[in-house]
């Protein structure tokens, strides 16, 4: 198992945030990761909540913006955020666009060269950040659960729906839902996965949703004046399928937010009891 190296580590909440490098052995490089603990930690192993990020951001982004450790030391869970990509790779190309390669890896499993060789951000999600987790920090690995915004909400709810056993819950802020159906998604989907879309739907929630039901309901926040909200994330394409398929989904329509984390921010706590109280069931 990989060991992992501490970076830089600060006290919050009367727990502490740590973030981390270690090589990764599924994107075949360095990635980073941040941590945070929760007091309760010092005394027994807790719940992982799992936080996946937006296009261009980096495993910083949540823990500086989204004011979330007051929630999860109150509630007693651990919050892991993962970089939003391999980095340094030397692909050519890696860094042209800021939405796609660094800091868009989209939580795909890349199979196309030159991005096979290291953006393999699904599984890295899924199994290799989970392991190291578990190894190194007192976590309870049975009880996990899984958020993110944007391509990150895409990222929770496809790694969620594709394995409904390994998280107790899982919810989002602006998701892209339907990425085989917006500018977003075509381009990444077609430049990691290639031109067959069959293989698109395996990173589609809005496609996932209707071969599996997820086992509990599932919580999105929307602001209604996210300016990426007609073209990009299309909620609605998502409520339709779920209702297609009796998929419990408390869609919430924010009336006058936007994209940003000041969005996050304001609806951070409903998460974290959200995924707490599930958590806390299990």
């Amino acid at each position: 198992m990989t060991n992992i190296n501490l970076i830089s580590e600060y006290k919050s909440f009367g727990g502490k945030l740590g973030f981390y490098s270690h090589f990764s052995s599924t994107c075949n490089g360095e990635m980073r990761f941040a941590v945070y603990q929760p007091p309760q930690a010092i005394q027994k192993p807790v719940p992982v909540l799992y936080f996946l990020s937006g296009l261009s951001c980096t495993e910083e982004n949540f823990m500086v913006k989204a004011g979330a450790q007051r929630f999860a030391a109150e509630y007693g869970l651990m919050l892991v955020t993962p970089d939003t990509s391999p980095r340094n790779t030397g692909i050519a190309g890696e860094d042209d666009d800021w939405d796609f390669g660094t800091g868009a890896g989209f939580y795909v499993d890349a199979t196309s060269q030159p991005w096979r060789s290291h953006y393999q951000m699904y599984s890295y999600v899924v199994c290799e950040l989970p392991a190291l987790i578990k190894k190194h920090f007192p976590a309870e690995p049975e009880k996990q659960s899984i958020f993110g915004h944007s391509m990150g909400g895409h990222g929770a709810l496809i790694c969620a729906l594709r394995n409904p056993n390994l998280y107790k819950s899982v919810s989002a802020f602006a998701p892209i839902v339907a990425p085989m159906r917006c500018p977003w998604g075509e381009k990444t989907l077609s430049r990691y996965l290639g031109d067959n879309k069959v293989s698109w739907a395996d990173y589609d929630a809005s496609e996932l949703v209707q071969k599996e039901r997820y086992h509990s309901l599932i919580l999105i926040d929307q602001g209604t004046d996210d300016k990426y909200l007609t073209e990009q994330l299309k909620p609605e394409l998502f409520a339709q399928a779920c209702a297609a398929v009796k998929q419990p989904l408390n869609l919430r329509y924010q009336e006058g937010y936007d994209h940003s984390y000041y969005f996050i921010a304001t609806f951070i706590e409903d998460h974290i009891r959200y995924h707490a109280i599930a958590l806390s069931m299990s």
